[in-house]
Formats: structure tokens, C-alpha cells, sequence
């Protein structure tokens, strides 16, 4: 929505204020009292606001409420505000992260995303946290990687580049529920199951299979028809 509502050929014609205002569209520029701030964020937040301001009026009604966000039950590092500072970051880079798109190094638009960094975003976890103990990356290693293999090498590969390679070896991160549910339905307590978690590739697969077959079935396996399709496929 926040994307929709500031399309990138906007911010960039208006780059200065490109973090204003997507943090302000977002929402989270809508306290003007500083003091709820800790000494090391005010300044900060006090520059997004004044950039905010002469536009907050014109965009009023494009404001997205705040139920929107979901800001509990998440990982620190991955608090929505952090991912709307790496989309500025990107934004104000953007003719940097097109050369490594453009570069003939699959790689490069990976290692360009994990180098971005933001004075302020690299050690803070949100607008009201204290500095973190150590920095951290703006993107990292596991947003790096999802990215890669659902933007990046989907849009490379469609321009007739050749990224095979780089994506099957793409290594996996992070698991979730569903990946666990549809590896556990498929393989049981083979000990083999643990191969198909290790790549971002095999991840995907098995999520293909989960959203395909396992959704959609509600007899706990007995009626799929997943092995009568692995049958037809030999």
C-alpha cells in the first residue's frame, strides 16, 4: 500500500524528503511532542517531521491507519519501521542498486542491498528504542536473500540472463510453520528431509507444494492427490 501510494518515480523527484515521507505516510510522524524521544533519536525524528510537514496536509487522506501494521510478534531487527528506512535507503540509491542490477554479476544486487547502511537505522531497532548495544545491517543476510530469489533474479532471468546457478545454490535462512508442515507431510522422519530446508530453492518448492496440495486438502493426507501427480510426473 505504502508503495502504491509512493510510487518510486515520485520519491525520486523529490528525493530530499523521501524518508519523510514514507515514514510519514506510514503513520509513525503523527506525535509532534519530541520529548517522548530519547535524546539520541530527537534530532532525527525532528528532521523528518519539518520535511513532513508542508506535505502532511496534501496527503492527509492517504495516511495508512495504524492497524495496519503489525508491530508485535516479529523479530526486533525486522520491525516494519526498519524496512521503511531500507526502502528510503533504496530509494536514494537507486541509480547505484540499477548498475549492479545492470553489471554481469548476479551477485551484485546482493551485495549491494546488504552493504546499505543509515546513521541512524543501524542501530536502532525503532523510532522509540534506545541505540542498540551493536550495529546491525539495514538488510540482512535472510531479507537479502528473499529478495534475491523473489525480485531480483526473477527480473534478471526474464531479461534472458542466466542466474540458474546462483539461485539453486541460494542459501536458506530462516523456516517458518509452513515450510516445517509441508516438509513433515512429505517426508515423515526420512532423514533426508532436512536437504530440501537447506537452499532457498528447495524452500520454495516445498512451499509451491504446500499452498497447491496441502491447503487444500482436509483429510490430513488420506485423500491427497499429491502421490497420484508425482506418479503421472514419472
Amino acid at each position: 500500500m505504502l508503495a502504491q501510494r509512493l510510487p518510486l518515480k515520485f520519491l525520486r523527484q523529490c528525493s530530499p524528503d523521501a524518508e519523510a515521507l514514507l515514514f510519514g505516510l506510514a503513520g509513525f510522524l503523527q506525535a509532534p511532542d519530541f520529548e517522548i524521544y530519547t535524546k539520541s533519536t530527537r534530532k532525527y525524528v525532528r528532521n523528518l517531521w519539518d520535511r513532513w510537514w508542508p506535505h502532511r496536509n496534501e496527503l492527509q487522506r492517504l495516511i495508512l491507519p495504524a492497524q495496519v501494521w503489525r508491530l508485535s510478534g516479529s523479530r526486533p531487527a525486522n520491525h516494519p519501521q526498519r524496512r521503511i528506512a531500507a526502502l528510503a535507503a533504496l530509494v536514494l540509491n537507486w541509480p547505484s542498486f540499477a548498475k549492479a542490477l545492470n553489471k554481469n554479476k548476479p551477485d551484485a544486487p546482493g551485495e549491494f542491498l546488504f552493504g546499505l547502511e543509515h546513521a541512524f537505522w543501524n542501530s536502532h531497532y525503532t523510532l522509540a528504542a534506545k541505540p542498540a548495544l551493536k550495529e546491525m545491517a539495514l538488510v540482512g543476510q535472510s531479507r537479502v536473500a528473499e529478495i534475491l530469489a523473489n525480485v531480483v533474479y526473477p527480473f534478471l532471468f526474464s531479461s534472458g540472463r542466466e542466474v540458474w546457478n546462483e539461485f539453486s545454490k541460494l542459501p536458506a535462512r530462516l523456516s517458518n510453520r509452513r515450510l516445517a508442515t509441508g516438509a513433515t507431510r512429505l517426508f515423515g522422519d526420512d532423514p533426508r528431509c532436512a536437504q530440501f530446508l537447506k537452499t532457498v530453492m528447495y524452500q520454495q518448492g516445498l512451499l509451491q507444494i504446500y499452498e497447491d496440495f496441502c491447503l487444500q486438502d482436509n483429510s490430513d493426507c488420506a485423500q491427497c492427490p499429491f502421490p497420484e501427480q508425482m506418479q503421472k510426473w514419472k
